[in-house]
């Protein structure tokens, strides 16, 4: 049987992530699956074993698992009741202009993220902490209370921070510092530009190198195309410019130099799976809601 690719449905499409507690009371398995989402899971009741396609992971209570995106899964509990939450979410989301260099720790080029999992075995307090993180997440995202969204953000962002900082086998951050601080200098540029065209050929130079050679190590250490990387932060800019200005649609790609319409909506339904107007309809109702 062919695995599923399974699609998430945001609750609230802003934060871009799904948190649910989910009970079993009897024997339930879940079949083989993948998601572009990384996912977390925390076992708060009875036992769970969840399956990878190298790896076997036997959970009980405290335990957490995390699973890196796209990563082949399934899981399969014994007789009980078994209570957990699962947490899954778009990482590139949660990474802005100051945050950006670190999304190259999670881009999985080299290493899953399950293999951070050696963490949770190995250090309790950072597996508590992060069990906190969930706890807390799933809290908000339930109660709903005002300003929930910035703390969901942070929390999201304090549980990175977190495997970051307690990676002591450096498998997130094994590219060597001074290939990370060679594109800074490329990633302001792009920010800087972003109304604009931003041709490869112009940054090459920023980072001293070859084109050819750019292209190749700017994919090593993000995890996506130079190309890939500026179309991603251009529709970051229209997003946010169709939430806060009261502007047309062809502005908004004017303002981030994506002039030609085609190639705008092509682009935004990429990452949004959805219009500029439907994303905007959408964002601005769920806010009124």
């Amino acid at each position: 049987m062919q695995p599923l690719r399974e699609k998430i449905e945001y609750e609230n499409p802003l934060l871009s992530l799904k948190i649910w507690q989910s009970t079993r009371r009897n024997h339930g398995e879940v079949s083989w699956h993948y998601h572009p989402e990384c996912e977390l899971m925390l076992i708060q009741e009875g036992n769970l074993t969840v399956d990878l396609s190298d790896e076997t992971f036997e959970l009980g209570p405290g335990d957490i698992v995390i699973l890196g995106n796209s990563q082949l899964h399934r899981d399969h509990s014994a007789e009980g009741i078994l209570r957990y939450i699962v947490l899954q979410f778009d990482l590139t989301n949660y990474f802005d202009q100051s945050t950006i260099p670190y999304l190259q720790y999670f881009n999985e080029t080299k290493v899953p993220l399950s293999a951070m999992n050696y963490i949770f075995r190995e250090n309790p307090e950072a597996r508590s902490s992060v069990a906190e993180c969930i706890s807390q997440i799933h809290r908000e995202a339930s109660e709903k209370q005002s300003g929930y969204e910035l703390a969901v953000n942070m929390l999201i962002k304090k549980l990175l921070l977190i495997l970051i900082r307690n990676d002591t086998r450096g498998l997130l951050a094994d590219q060597d510092r001074i290939e990370r601080i060679r594109l800074k200098p490329v990633l302001d540029f792009v920010e800087a530009n972003i109304d604009g065209r931003i041709a490869v050929e112009e940054v090459c130079g920023l980072a001293n190198m070859s084109y050819y050679y750019f292209v190749k190590f700017f994919k090593k250490i993000m995890g996506q195309s130079f190309t890939e990387y500026v179309n991603f932060r251009k529709i970051k800019r229209a997003e946010q410019l169709l939430l806060t200005r009261d502007i047309s649609v062809s502005e908004v790609g004017d303002l981030i130099g994506m002039a030609n319409m085609a190639h705008f909506y092509k682009m935004f339904k990429r990452f949004n799976g959805c219009s500029p107007k439907e994303f905007q309809r959408k964002m601005l109702a769920w806010g009124r809601g």
